[in-house]
Order: C-alpha cells, then sequence, then structure tokens
C-alpha cells in the first residue's frame, strides 16, 4: 500500500478541535467592499442591519480587523456531536486512476443534515435564541441548509420559518420532509404567501425559482414580523467565518502527517465551504508563509466567477437586501432547473470575490454530466454517495489527478466534500437513465441581466 503509514481516516479528538473561527478578511491586503443601503448608496451601518440580523452577527458580518474569534462554548459542545469530522485518504479513488497523485477529502456529511450547512445554523441558532428571539427566517436551495437550521433550531426550541426554491421543493419531497419533522414550515417559492413572491410570479409565471428569489422572500417575512430575523446559509462573512472551522481542522489533521498540500479545490455557489476550506491555507499565503494552488468550481450553468461581473449588486432577486460587491450574474439572472444543487446561485461571496480579483484563487466551470460522471465513479470507488454540490469539487480534484499521471508528479490534492447525495436521486436517476442535459447560459443571457446591474457610484 503506498504511504501506508498515513491512515484512510486521519481523526483528530475532540480536545484538538479549534476553540476560534478564523476570520479571514484581517489579513487580506485589500478588505472586501462594504455593503450599501440600495436607498442612500452609502455604507451599511450597524443598527441599519440589526432589524434585519441578529446583534451578533452583524458584528461579525462587519468586523474587518478580528483574526480569531473565540466560539462559544454552547455551539462547541454541539459541534461535538459530529465534529471533529474526518479527513479521508481517497487511497481507492488514486488506485482507480492509477495517478501518482495523493487525493485526501474532508468530509462533512456525518450529520444528519447530510452537509457543512450545521457549522453556520447552530452558530446562527444559538445567536437569534441569546437575543431572545422567537424565531428566524431563511432561504434553501438544494435544502442541506434548511435541513441543518431546522435541526439547530429544533435544538435550541425556534421556530424556522424556509422558503424553498421550487425547483428543489419539486425534486426533493424527503428534504423537504426532514425539514418538517424537525418542525419547521416549508414553502416553495416563488410564492403568494409574500409581496415579493407575488411580484416575481407576475413577472416570471411558471418560474422554477432561485435563491435570489427565496432570500426575498425570506427577509419579507423576518422584517414585517416582530421577534424574527433573517439567516442565511452561505455568502455572507458571518458564514465563512463559521466554515471555518472545515479548513481549520483539516490543516490540524495534515500537519499531524507533515502534509503540504499542493492543490486545495471547494465546490463554489455563494462561497460557504469553499472560503471555510481555504481559510487558514489562504492566511498562510496573504501572510507569504507559504504557497498553495487554490481552485472554486462552478456549475458552467450558473458562472458567477467565470462568466460572472465584479460589481455591486443585490443579493436577492425581489433587491430588497443591501448591495454587495461581488461577481455576479445579475440579480434577475435564474439559471436552469438542473441538477447543481445548492450551487444555483447568482452571485458570490464578497471575500472570495476580492480574493479571486486580486489573483489569490483561480476557477473553473464544469458541465452536468461531466460532474454525475465524476460523483458516480467516486461513489463506486470510494463508497460515498456524493452530493451533487461536492461532486463538482470531485471532477476537478479528478482532473487534476489525472493531469498528475501524465506528468509523473506527486501532488497532495485535498478537496472539500461538502455532503452526502441520498436526497439527489431524481438527479442521479436522470444520469443513469441517460436524460441529464448540460444547460449552459448564453453570452446574450448573462448580458441582459447583466445590464439591470444597479449604477453604484463606488
Amino acid at each position: 500500500m503506498k504511504d501506508s503509514k498515513i491512515p484512510y481516516k486521519i481523526y483528530l479528538n475532540e480536545d484538538e478541535m479549534p476553540t476560534h473561527w478564523y476570520n479571514l478578511r484581517a489579513d487580506m491586503k485589500t478588505k472586501p467592499s462594504p455593503l450599501l443601503n440600495p436607498a442612500t448608496g452609502k455604507p451599511l451601518k450597524a443598527e441599519e442591519l440589526t432589524p434585519i440580523f441578529c446583534e451578533e452577527l452583524v458584528k461579525q458580518e462587519l468586523d474587518d480587523t478580528t483574526p480569531f474569534i473565540e466560539i462559544p462554548k454552547e455551539i462547541r459542545d454541539f459541534y461535538k456531536m459530529y465534529r471533529p469530522s474526518p479527513l479521508v485518504r481517497a487511497y481507492c479513488l488514486e488506485e482507480a486512476l492509477d495517478t501518482p497523485a495523493k487525493i485526501y477529502y474532508k468530509f462533512e456529511g456525518n450529520n444528519t443534515s447530510g452537509s457543512h450547512k450545521l457549522n453556520s445554523a447552530i452558530a446562527q441558532a444559538y445567536y437569534a435564541k441569546k437575543q431572545g428571539l422567537k424565531g428566524v427566517t431563511t432561504e434553501t436551495g438544494a435544502g442541506q441548509w434548511g435541513t441543518a437550521l431546522s435541526m439547530a433550531c429544533a435544538y435550541l426550541n425556534l421556530d424556522c420559518k424556509v422558503f424553498m426554491v421550487k425547483v428543489s421543493y419539486e425534486q426533493k419531497p424527503f428534504r423537504r420532509e426532514v425539514m418538517r419533522t424537525y418542525g419547521a414550515s416549508v414553502v416553495p417559492s416563488p410564492s403568494e404567501a409574500t409581496d415579493v413572491g407575488k411580484k416575481i410570479l407576475a413577472e416570471h409565471p411558471g418560474t422554477t425559482g432561485s435563491l435570489g428569489c427565496a432570500i426575498s422572500e425570506a427577509v419579507e417575512v423576518a422584517v414585517k414580523n416582530p421577534g424574527y430575523r433573517y439567516v442565511l446559509g452561505s455568502v455572507l462573512n458571518q458564514v465563512l467565518l463559521h466554515q471555518s472551522i472545515i479548513g481549520l481542522e483539516t490543516k490540524t489533521a495534515l500537519d499531524k502527517y507533515d502534509i503540504k498540500p499542493d492543490i486545495i479545490i471547494g465546490c463554489a455557489g455563494g462561497g460557504s465551504n469553499l472560503g471555510g476550506l481555504i481559510a487558514p491555507f489562504m492566511r498562510e499565503k496573504l501572510r507569504g508563509e507559504a504557497d498553495y494552488r487554490i481552485i472554486a468550481v462552478e456549475p458552467a450553468s450558473c458562472p458567477s466567477f467565470t462568466r460572472g461581473t465584479f460589481a455591486y449588486d443585490f443579493a436577492d432577486t425581489g433587491m430588497i437586501c443591501p448591495l454587495a460587491k461581488m461577481y455576479t450574474l445579475g440579480s434577475s439572472f435564474i439559471p436552469s432547473a438542473n441538477h447543481a444543487g445548492g450551487l444555483r446561485f447568482h452571485g458570490m461571496s464578497t471575500i472570495l470575490s476580492q480574493l479571486y480579483h486580486d489573483g489569490y484563487m483561480e476557477a473553473v466551470a464544469v458541465e452536468q454530466t461531466s460532474v454525475f460522471e465524476a460523483a458516480v465513479q467516486f461513489a463506486r470507488t470510494e463508497g460515498i454517495l456524493p452530493a451533487p454540490e461536492s461532486s463538482h469539487a470531485i471532477r476537478t480534484a479528478i482532473d487534476e489527478a489525472l493531469k498528475c499521471k501524465k506528468t509523473g508528479e506527486e501532488k497532495n490534492i485535498v478537496f472539500g466534500l461538502t455532503g452526502t447525495g441520498y436526497f439527489d436521486l431524481v438527479a442521479y436517476q436522470m444520469y443513469n437513465d441517460g436524460k441529464m442535459t448540460d444547460d449552459i447560459p448564453t453570452d446574450a443571457d448573462i448580458a441582459a441581466s447583466v445590464a439591470k446591474l444597479p449604477k453604484v457610484d463606488a
């Protein structure tokens, strides 16, 4: 066996679990541009955000200077139910590919929600409970975030209202039922339950929805109902902060065996898991202490990084949220109703957008059929049925490993396995039946959406 001293699974002890989250912005030479008030065009102040978000989360959202923020003991105790999560050496995949590359993946699917989303869900629910709120509202795409938040709210006895992208609501009835089992109310978005939902339906009859639509509805409900706040599963600075536990654990596990990754790969929709995975490695890169090749992988059907514009835009289709400077396809862009899962967001994290713009990382877009080809190969060799989102990272990890096969290089490749695909069997059925297609937006489609970007003097 190659490298037999390295186990299949590298586990950390509970006392090795991080006690602090890492805030990437503290080490960024160029900070992400501030959120703007769409009415005034001025940077948002804390008091303008507190009607939407929990007070402590607003502090985390706006903190550009504190490198490490302590994880409250109550959250660390909850984490211990499923963390630390294993870093797995993909020996079987390496053998199947006949590659000299060494492949590792951080497995975040070993909890009931089936994904990394629980890392931030419990944090956001905890701060809502600590503030004395009745409940929270949110959106969910593929359903992992909604599931994670419903679990966290059940644990803390908070009400949870979820607006689920309509295509996923219809494709994934069992994911919906898990949320309901944990006590959440789940509404397909866009819906008739909100003013913004009615407006979107009037303008786009028969739409299958998008994360941007669902965000608009969730924010409206939070603002109109006393005792509620809105929480988000990706994109925001606070979410990347909470997800840094993924990368911190990954680095600790690699350091135990003196492994230095050459390539770090993460799927990218809004940026939460990618930002979390790369956090400590990007810290070293920003500080000039080490160098890594970092690759963001997105669906060709929703190519925010690779075909988007770096500009201020609304995070939601209803245009009621703050403006964020990010790589975007335009808030009116509604991606095809394919099986890219939770990666169907028109924009990208402001942190990751700035890092990409400054050349600290690269991005690739991959097509759906090739993603599921990689997912099936991974399932058959490594024994885990991966989520469609995670499979984007798998696709690129395999591609990089095959390049090593040609060159003979023994590179260390690390990627994030964000979750499991057991609620994505409709997608696997489409692939297995040969009915899956690659839906890629035209330049005209993207240009039409980008033309509607708000005019901002910043």
